[in-house]
């Protein structure tokens, strides 16, 4: 029986190879594909995430600076602090112990350093002690609290001005700041000065005070001047049970003695003023609200009498001052252009005690 034996021919496998070499090639082109397109897309994912890094970092809120810290205020307990202090400190002044008075004094003014009656009290002991270099530094901080430190930023400018160390000799006339007085009568460097002040005690039955005073109000010769410029201003205080300081609210008159009061001639013209409180003086809360200021501008229509009937700032019978009132004294400042001429008190500690008034010149 014949046997049969499978063979291939060579067509057979050189189609075989064909087949073969197509695979190949097809894979490496799917390869080369992928290869491809992955770099693509690598690429193209790179580039949307650095275009999604910056607009994120603009979105994003600044982180805002930190606030300055602000200064601490001084407390009630130390505004009542250096108050009692400063009362103390009057207290052994007048007993004559500055060292003790000036101890007090450097206390209250570390507890409240922008305090001007503290500060204006110890510059004045150092003028006592003739300490004047720390005299003028201590009116240089009250003259750096500018308008808010009152009348006495005025006195701290003209002390700094005038120099506490120029402090004339013994028997050598000064006004009650200290300013020396010239040939004229008036405080040196000044355009107007008190050359006189009369006070007079009115008989009156009905009357626990009635005094009056006249005050003589002199030009400098040869300097023209502008009646709009010039400021007189006349307060008068109270003493509580003989112990606080408060601006009064007894009744307050002026007048001038001369109509005109236009300074044309040399001589001083006399500006009158009168304090009356009667027996059955009640405290009203519209006198309570009133200081006794008299801020005069004179002129030739200026009017002959004025009441005072604008009311002030000041609260002091309504916070608890409803002890025994008592005249105590004045104080008599002048202004011209905004700047002080002179300073006339009685008794002079009112320049330092008194309450800074609520009325501005």
């Amino acid at each position: 029986m014949p046997v049969l034996a499978a063979s291939s021919s060579p067509s057979d496998r050189t189609y075989s190879v064909a087949i073969g070499v197509i695979l190949v090639f097809g894979a490496l082109e799917i390869l080369a594909i992928a290869i491809h397109f992955g770099a693509e897309y690598r690429a193209e994912h790179a580039t949307l995430q650095s275009l999604k890094e910056p607009a994120a970092s603009t979105s994003a809120k600044p982180t805002p600076p930190p606030l300055p810290v602000q200064p601490d205020a001084p407390s009630s307990a130390a505004f009542s602090a250096s108050e009692r202090l400063l009362k103390e400190a009057n207290v052994l002044r007048e007993r004559g112990d500055t060292a003790n008075a000036l101890a007090r004094l450097q206390d209250a003014s570390q507890r409240d350093p922008k305090n001007p009656q503290v500060l204006a009290e110890m510059a004045a002991i150092y003028e006592s002690i003739q300490l004047f270099d720390r005299s003028n530094e201590t009116w240089r901080k009250i003259q750096d609290l500018g308008p808010a430190a009152g009348p006495l930023y005025e006195l701290a400018d003209m002390k700094l001005r005038v120099g506490a160390a120029a402090t004339p000799a013994a028997g050598v006339p000064m006004d009650t700041a200290g300013k020396p007085l010239d040939a004229e009568g008036l405080p040196e460097g000044s355009v107007f000065g008190v050359t006189s002040i009369e006070t007079e005690q009115i008989p009156d039955s009905e009357a626990e005070t009635n005094l009056r005073l006249k005050i003589g109000i002199k030009k400098r010769q040869g300097v023209a001047i502008d009646h709009s410029k010039l400021r007189i201003m006349v307060l008068f205080y109270d003493s509580v049970d003989n112990d606080k300081v408060v601006a009064t609210d007894a009744d307050v008159n002026y007048e001038w003695m001369n109509p005109k009061h236009d300074w044309v001639e040399s001589n001083p013209e006399t500006l009158i003023v009168t304090y009356l409180r009667s027996k059955t003086h009640a405290i009203s809360s519209e006198a309570a609200l009133s200081a006794a200021a008299a801020a005069v501008t004179p002129g030739k229509n200026s009017p002959r009498s004025k009441k005072r009937t604008e009311p002030a700032a000041s609260t002091d019978s309504l916070s608890g001052d409803s002890g025994r009132r008592r005249y105590l004294g004045y104080v008599i400042r002048i202004l011209y252009d905004d700047k002080l001429q002179t300073v006339r008190a009685e008794p002079a500690r009112l320049i330092n005690d008194a309450p800074n008034p609520s009325v501005s010149p």
